[in-house]
């Protein structure tokens, strides 16, 4: 995040709050896209980022909340006021999902809520910090192996990128036959494999144990008669992670260099953070 990005975050929180004459928690979630910041929701609430911010920045936002309400003054706490100091460590939130206990729910996500819980990874980079949230979550990182890759039209050409990172970390790549065509005529070895009408088709290889991970952008969800939605489902059923956007797609693979290269993440008390 640069530092341009930083400071319109901080002014628009201010702006937001003081219009809507907020006292006590918001939550505000931004989104940042080529330099620019657009708000997508204002929630003059408390949420469950609540616990990840208090973990991340030490101050325990709660016991504050309740000692105002009660009276006392926030200057008067401890902990000052205006904006905590800048620290080096990268939190991550990693959301926790439900899909196995939930016969014919959806995978891929969209607007609404989907998570059942939360994890927070804190290290001093972005991979270790992803690969501390992604453990936590449950998700298993294969070191070799097949990588299995239906995407969506309007993403095959930025898959490209992502299915040369997982063949240089050693893996095979198979595809569904648009998915490796396109990935083929940019120079990246991808076998193609049957959608699951026709014979020697993923099933069979899902079933065999032959695929290690699934990067699936839908084209269209939530139909349970399509293609994309089964597959999604028996990853689900079969214990093998399913990543549903390129954009988790590329975090994952930052964890699975960790996991490649052997290194053990970090431990650090949270009062020394």
């Amino acid at each position: 995040m640069t530092g341009s990005v930083r400071q319109k975050i901080i002014d628009y929180t201010a702006k937001l709050a003081l219009a809507l004459k907020i006292k006590g928690l918001i939550n505000i979630q931004f989104i940042e896209y080529n330099g620019e910041l657009y708000v997508i929701e204002v929630n003059p609430r408390s949420s469950r980022t609540v616990p990840f911010i208090s973990k991340v920045t030490g101050v325990p936002l709660i016991e504050l909340a309740i000692r105002a309400m009660l009276g006392q003054k926030l200057k008067d706490l401890g902990y000052g006021t205006g904006l905590r100091p800048a620290k080096n460590t990268v939190a991550v939130k990693v959301p926790v999902f439900s899909f196995d206990k939930l016969p014919l729910t959806e995978v891929s996500l969209g607007p609404e809520m989907k998570s059942t819980g939360e994890v927070l990874g804190m290290a001093d980079s972005l991979p270790e910090a992803l690969y501390k949230g992604f453990t936590g979550a449950g998700y298993n990182f294969p070191v070799k192996g097949t990588v299995l890759l239906a995407v969506a039209d309007v993403y095959k050409y930025e898959a490209v990128a992502v299915a040369k990172e997982l063949i240089d970390l050693g893996f095979n790549v198979l595809a569904t036959e648009g998915t490796a065509k396109v990935l083929n005529m940019n120079g990246i070895q991808a076998e193609t494999i049957n959608k699951l009408s026709r014979s020697g088709c993923i099933y069979n290889a899902l079933k065999a144990g032959k695929i290690d991970l699934i990067i699936n952008i839908p084209t269209h969800g939530r139909i349970p008669e399509r293609d994309g939605f089964k597959i999604r489902r028996m990853a689900v059923e079969n214990s093998i992670p399913c990543l549903t956007s390129l954009d988790t797609a590329r975090a994952f693979i930052e964890a699975i260099k960790m996991n490649v290269k052997g290194k053990e993440p970090g431990v650090a008390c949270l009062n020394d953070i």
